[in-house]
């Protein structure tokens, strides 16, 4: 292959990787067990943020985790927008720390306030298993969880 072909070759390669190019809310919609938390995001003007730069963890609950939570009560907290935002911001926490990089003991959030790690018998958050690590974003990395966390 001459020069001009395998220059024109890497650069639609590359351009190809930006048009696939996937944030937090991208990856956690395409996943397609986050559709709870993906509609919390909006209700929250979250969306933006975890758009933004970053580098964001997200413990992201899954359906199944918000679906541990009354109907009435996941009702009122959609509704409640300073409260959800609370809610979603305990999950987040900045930086980007893989699985491989998750240390027992205490992690400050986006929220402000600390959720505490274990790595005995698997990660844990708080009481929440992580389900799924290492879901990888450009801006970031999700950590899928069994349950809601919500801050003291």
């Amino acid at each position: 292959m001459n020069i001009k072909k395998l220059f024109i070759a890497s650069a639609l390669a590359v351009s190809a990787l930006g048009v696939n190019a996937k944030d937090i809310v991208d990856t956690a919609v395409a996943a397609g067990n986050f559709k709870t938390l993906s509609t919390a995001l909006k209700a929250a003007d979250l969306v933006p943020t975890l758009k933004g730069k970053g580098p964001f963890t997200v413990f992201a609950p899954t359906d199944a985790a918000f679906a541990k939570i009354p109907k009435a009560d996941l009702d009122a907290l959609l509704k409640d927008k300073a409260k959800l935002q609370s809610v979603l911001t305990y999950h987040v926490v900045s930086g980007k720390v893989m699985s491989t990089d998750l240390k027992a003991g205490n992690v400050k959030t986006v929220q402000g306030s600390n959720l505490m790690v274990s790595t005995v018998g698997g990660a844990m958050v708080n009481d929440a298993k992580v389900v799924a690590a290492d879901v990888a974003a450009d801006n970031g990395v999700i950590h899928a969880i069994d349950t809601v966390l919500m801050p003291k």
